[in-house]
């Protein structure tokens, strides 16, 4: 169980194409590659270091949007919580796209993100409305970057540390806060080493799962080098069906410093029977 009240320092992957899958607004760019202002900066270096600043900032709250097109269908899952980056434990609301056909409403899915662990209430038919589904993320093809409809904040920020290459694209604003725009690629073998301890075989499973081991991204820091907003643009093996697929995977971070009380379930709590897909 991790509890934390926090008053801290300022300012699937089949299962996803079946309905696990805001999208930060207000950003813009130059378009091109451009001069960093501050001159001597190094672009993957800055960004490698980004996760331990969100450490430091300690706590957020946070927005995601995973976009994956399948079947001609274009299916977009959104998510709003907290989370706290130094326990790496967080809490989101996931909410899934009406059926296509508007007949039914989803109940949202209240997400659970521990190292390692991955807790899901109202998953799905067959799984009592009190009971919790709770999936070992170092088992997942995906590593959890997909699996759950939203990346966790924290996994989404440490794949940055396998950044190979990166440049600075110019300035931009994430609501209203005046970011930096790098664009580049990460590796994700690289990541996985570079990792944090809870996030390390997650992000191991994801190198090995994934149809390519290079990661394409979009990051906006702020002045103090906390992530505001990152996007990445993964590709995986759809075993269901012949090909890749890929999916857009957009994290945004604000609110820093939000007291974050996050509780996971007891063991009585967790469903242990079959979950209908």
């Amino acid at each position: 169980m991790v509890e934390r009240q926090r008053r801290r320092r300022g300012p699937a992957v089949a299962a996803a194409a079946a309905g696990l899958m805001a999208c930060a607004t207000g950003c813009s760019g130059s378009g091109a590659a451009a001069e960093d202002p501050r001159g001597t900066e190094d672009a993957v270096a800055v960004l490698r270091q980004a996760p331990a600043t969100l450490v430091r900032a300690g706590t957020s709250k946070a927005r995601t949007s995973m976009e994956m097109a399948t079947g001609g269908t274009r299916v977009t899952i959104r998510g709003e919580g907290v989370y706290d980056y130094e326990d790496q434990v967080g809490r989101l609301r996931v909410l899934l796209p009406q059926d296509p056909s508007g007949a039914d409403e989803h109940r949202p899915i209240t997400e659970l993100l521990a190292p390692g662990a991955l807790y899901m209430k109202n998953r799905g038919a067959g799984v009592p409305a009190d009971k919790w589904v709770r999936v070992a993320t170092a088992t997942l093809s995906d590593g959890n970057l997909v699996t759950g409809g939203a990346t966790d904040p924290f996994a989404a920020a440490e794949l940055l540390r396998g950044t190979r290459q990166a440049a600075y694209v110019g300035t931009a604003s994430v609501g209203g806060t005046p970011v930096r725009h790098y664009r580049g690629t990460a590796d994700l073998a690289a990541a996985a080493r570079g990792a944090s301890q809870g996030q390390r075989a997650a992000l191991r499973a994801a190198a090995k799962g994934f149809a390519t081991a290079t990661v394409p991204f979009d990051a906006y820091l702020d002045d103090q080098g906390r992530i505001r907003k990152v996007r990445h643009r993964f590709s995986f093996v759809n075993d269901r069906r012949q090909g890749t697929v890929a999916v857009a995977s957009t994290t945004l971070l604000y609110g820093f410093g939000t007291p974050v009380d996050v509780r996971l379930p007891d063991s009585g709590d967790i469903f242990a029977g079959r979950i209908a897909e």
